[in-house]
């Protein structure tokens, strides 16, 4: 895959997911705007990795679900490369655990906020500025399809709205810019980590028939994919990504 001489920004760039895919996609020869928002650490190193690759790279932070916030990581990419041919947004999460009884408005607002406002304000801010034959990349999730795990209604019901929200921009936005988004089941991240029991990790990973979990790795190598030109009849997609634990 030959992105040499284009520009992508990616979302969530400071970790897991996120930096793998800001790592890959310069390797593929693409200049990249890292987005964080809290891990610094993750997405400066990632700036040092790509340029000590002969890649160019910066580090932004911004919380992506704050308009103001999201133009100004477009507006610093701009001055830097000079154009957006790709958007990866990786920005997302589950936040917390939250079983029915105990599921708030204000939670739901937060997790809603966080995956899929958050998607409309960057495909917003980047459109105008975007070239023709660009593409863009989104983070679903198996959750979106299946309902997510215990707790995860809001989640599950973000990830969906995503879901749907890349077959609508498909439409709108073809021919000259295509939308897909990736949906990942059991990928070993902070975000399992956190949230996931460990004899519920290894449960899953038994039951794909690749018995694995995931890697960051295995998803960059999915939206570099996708935001190459080798997936040029490639849109409205929302591509599993799951061992084969889930077939959609």
């Amino acid at each position: 895959m030959n992105l040499k001489g284009k520009t992508a920004i990616v979302t969530g760039g400071g970790r897991d997911i996120g930096r793998a895919t800001a790592i890959r996609l310069a390797k593929a020869g693409a200049n990249v705007a890292i987005n964080y928002h809290s891990s610094a650490d993750g997405a400066v190193s990632a700036v040092s990795e790509i340029e000590a690759l002969g890649g160019a790279a910066i580090a932004l932070q911004g919380d992506m679900t704050k308009e103001a916030e999201v133009a100004k990581l477009v507006t610093a990419t701009m001055d830097k490369f000079g154009s957006i041919d790709i958007l990866a947004h990786i920005a997302g999460g589950l936040v917390a655990r939250k079983p029915l009884p105990e599921l708030t408005v204000e939670h739901w607002h937060t997790v809603m906020d966080l995956n899929a406002t958050s998607f409309l304000h960057i495909v917003r801010a980047a459109l105008p500025k975007m070239e023709n034959g660009g593409s863009i990349v989104v983070t679903a999730s198996q959750a979106g399809r299946d309902g997510g795990g215990p707790g995860a209604i809001a989640y599950a019901a973000s990830k969906g709205a995503v879901m749907t929200m890349v077959r609508g921009m498909a439409k709108e936005l073809g021919p000259d810019i295509r939308v897909n988004s990736v949906c990942p089941g059991m990928i070993d991240t902070d975000f399992h980590n956190t949230f996931t029991k460990s004899e519920v990790r290894k449960n899953v990973a038994n039951a794909t028939p690749l018995k694995r979990e995931g890697t960051s790795e295995d998803v960059a190598n999915l939206i570099c994919y996708l935001a190459s030109d080798e997936a040029a009849f490639v849109t409205g997609s929302n591509v599993d990504i799951n061992g084969g634990m889930l077939f959609s």
